[in-house]
């Protein structure tokens, strides 16, 4: 009886630790914002889901953007209006992504880290496959924020939507709903199982976003409006902001016909406002 006890408290013990170990990579929260401007009630929004304590502090990324000094004075200043915690910010070179260990270990332990918009792939260059991917990734597991605006909202899935277009024929973009035309690479990967859009509703990137869905069929697809943001924690998404996020996942039958369009049926889409949220598949 008493070796019966004990291998079953040895048991319990396993799966305690695997529920801890489960939960340890899932405390981290995900602040995406789709572009545009961001209101007062947004970034308090933002500082709320941080949580803040008297010795935490913020890391603002710059890397996606062409202009960081200003990039960074703005959030900044955004950010400092509504908290009193320290902000700093490291416009990192890809070896420093992967040797600055100072500035590395300062983007583990921040409380919220914010990545400026810009250029998604720019940003990707130089922290795809470095420590600082890692150390961002460890920070997310330990409880951090990580929040993002425009091509910092790209990043965040792991498949990640490259802005660029596989067959361009005419000067406007994405004419067309077909497959394989919208570029995707490698993006941070804090969201596995969706595909992530900005400044949705305002430039109108349906035919975009339902083109990666036709080549991702088993993906929930995100497009998130401006001055809009979704707010991760685990599977459950909630919505905040001044406009709308279109959801849009689980189409049957997808079928390509002559040579690269699509269709499909039955999808779900909702189309959700601040207050209101979802699940991730």
């Amino acid at each position: 009886m008493k070796q019966y006890l004990n291998k079953k408290n040895m048991l319990l013990a396993a799966f305690a630790f695997a529920a801890m170990f489960t939960y340890g990579q899932n405390k981290g929260s995900l602040f995406i914002i789709g572009g545009g401007e961001r209101s007062p009630q947004l970034m308090k929004d933002l500082v709320k889901t941080a949580g803040f304590r008297a010795n935490d502090y913020i890391v603002v990324l710059p890397m996606a953007t062409g202009i960081p000094e200003e990039s960074v004075a703005y959030i900044s200043g955004q950010l400092s209006e509504i908290c009193k915690n320290p902000i700093a910010s490291f416009n990192f070179s890809k070896e420093q992504a992967n040797h600055h260990q100072r500035w590395i270990d300062s983007v583990r332990n921040a409380r919220l880290i914010y990545i400026v918009g810009g250029d998604q792939n720019k940003f990707m260059d130089v922290v795809k496959g470095t420590k600082l991917y890692t150390a961002m990734h460890q920070a997310f597991a330990n409880g951090a924020t990580i929040s993002g605006t425009s091509a910092g909202a790209a990043v965040m899935s792991e498949i990640m939507i490259t802005g660029e277009e596989r067959d361009k024929t005419d000067k406007d973009s994405f004419r067309e709903i077909r497959k394989n035309n919208v570029i995707t690479a490698q993006g941070m990967g804090f969201i596995t199982n969706a595909i992530v859009d900005q400044h949705f509703i305002k430039r109108s990137r349906y035919n975009r976003l339902l083109s990666v869905l036709a080549d991702h069929p088993d993906k929930m697809v995100i497009g998130i409006d401006e001055s809009t943001a979704i707010i991760v924690k685990g599977k459950k998404v909630t919505v905040a902001g001044e406009s709308q996020v279109l959801v849009i996942t689980s189409p049957r039958k997808p079928t390509v016909f002559n040579k690269d369009k699509i269709t499909f049926k039955n999808a779900s889409l909702s189309l959700f406002s601040s207050g209101e949220g979802f699940d991730l598949k």
